[in-house]
């Protein structure tokens, strides 16, 4: 008998149906702890079910995997760990199989994240300040204290880690309500056979104990022992054994009275004023380090921005021009001239600022996503619909991406009734 024919089928023989793939979390009983970054608890719980596991308000033996929240690290107001965090330690060391995923290893495994999209797990400082609530002023603060790195950074823009900022906003809120950094770090300790990136929340909070603005004094003046960094002297500071000494420029200070020819350190002390949100002596210090050395464009950025701060808008667009001037490929400050021009409804100029910041960074979210909201003004719908759905291929969570995906939803919905 011929062997092919053996082999081959009968063609009036309908084929079989191909199996149907299982869904992801078929069999799985799924408890969440700490804040998600990307939803509520609910929401959670209701794409645990249509993805086929079993959502629980609580842990036990009988669940197989315990999602953790990338909002800051899942410590309760007390500072020790979460409850069910306690339990899966617990669990685990009996030996029970329980999975402890992240919140971002639970969306790739739903698939509403893909793994090699690294864009969904970095963020511009604009985005933090949206998504978690902190000013963009003090991430930059944060990342000049060294308690945050930048992941990446295109020319001058940052790109940082969500759950790194998130993390160092929760250790200070529990440092600000009073826990101690003891309890703290003994909690962070407790979880160290669950998270073995610990480490890092340890460092930034050693780095936040010892940010006590506490100067000391050798032959060439006053340092920070915890950054090394130098301070030039207005006032003799209170050397109590345990003040926290803080130096600020004097008041009434004006440009007869610059106690400094070193420009990085009056940039420095600026910045300082800055963070504290000290705008008008801020200000004097940015204008002194300009007069030092004028064509430092990150000198005019901060100007600007400290201007923007006190309301003057039109000082603030000046410095911010004068910033790319200095530096054609400063992304932030394109942003916000496209911001500043978008405020006043000069429409047009904002568009040209965006464009131009794309022009240097296409996948630049911020512009990408303000462009969008300007087209959108202007009714040129379709324009924005491309640049909503560019910003969610890049961002698919927080407020942004919220109002996005429900601006394009809108306008699909439209479309579809025409």
């Amino acid at each position: 008998m011929n062997e092919r024919f053996m082999s081959d089928p009968d063609p009036t023989t309908e084929a079989p149906p191909l199996p149907q793939s299982s869904p992801p979390l078929q069999g799985e009983r799924v408890a969440f702890t700490g804040t998600l970054a990307s939803m509520t608890h609910q929401q959670a719980f209701e794409l645990t079910e249509n993805h086929g596991g079993t959502a629980t308000q609580h842990l036990s033996r009988q669940n197989t995997m315990l999602v953790v929240g990338e909002e800051g690290w899942p410590l309760e107001e007390d500072g020790e760990p979460s409850v069910k965090l306690q339990e899966a330690a617990d669990l685990l060391q009996t030996g029970h199989p329980l999975r402890i995923l992240q919140e971002s290893e639970w969306l790739q495994l739903i698939a509403l994240e893909e793994p090699e999209q690294e864009a969904h797990k970095l963020y511009t400082p604009a985005m933090l300040h949206k998504a978690l609530e902190v000013p963009v002023n003090q991430i930059r603060a944060w990342e000049r204290r060294g308690l945050i790195k930048a992941v990446r950074k295109v020319y001058r823009l940052p790109y940082f880690d969500f759950q790194q900022v998130a993390g160092v906003r929760r250790l200070l809120q529990l440092l600000d309500s009073g826990i101690s950094p003891d309890q703290i770090e003994s909690s962070l300790r407790r979880l160290e056979s669950i998270f073995p990136e610990i480490e890092r929340p340890l460092a930034q909070l050693e780095l936040l104990v010892q940010d006590n603005r506490l100067l000391l004094r050798d032959d060439a003046g006053l340092f920070e022992p915890a950054s090394g960094q130098r301070f030039f002297e207005f006032d003799t500071p209170d050397r109590s054994e345990d003040a926290d000494v803080t130096l600020a420029f004097p008041a009434g200070a004006s440009e007869k009275t610059s106690p400094c020819d070193n420009p990085d350190q009056l940039f420095q002390e600026a910045c300082l004023a800055l963070d504290e949100n000290e705008l008008e002596r801020a200000l004097w210090g940015f204008r002194q380090a300009i007069q030092l050395l004028p064509t430092k464009a990150e000198y005019h950025f901060h100007l600007a921005e400290t201007l923007y701060r006190l309301n003057n808008l039109a000082g603030a667009t000046e410095r911010y021009h004068t910033t790319i001037e200095h530096d054609p490929y400063y992304l932030e400050a394109w942003t916000q001239l496209g911001c500043l021009y978008a405020e006043q409804d000069r429409h047009e100029e904002a568009i040209r600022y965006f464009q131009g910041a794309l022009s240097l960074h296409p996948e630049y979210p911020d512009a990408i996503y303000h462009l969008a909201e300007v087209l959108q003004q202007l009714n040129r719908h379709h324009e924005a619909a491309k640049h909503w759905q560019t910003y969610l291929n890049l961002d698919s969570r927080g407020p942004w991406a919220e109002n996005a995906r429900h601006s394009l939803q809108q306008w699909e919905a439209q479309t579809n009734e025409q």
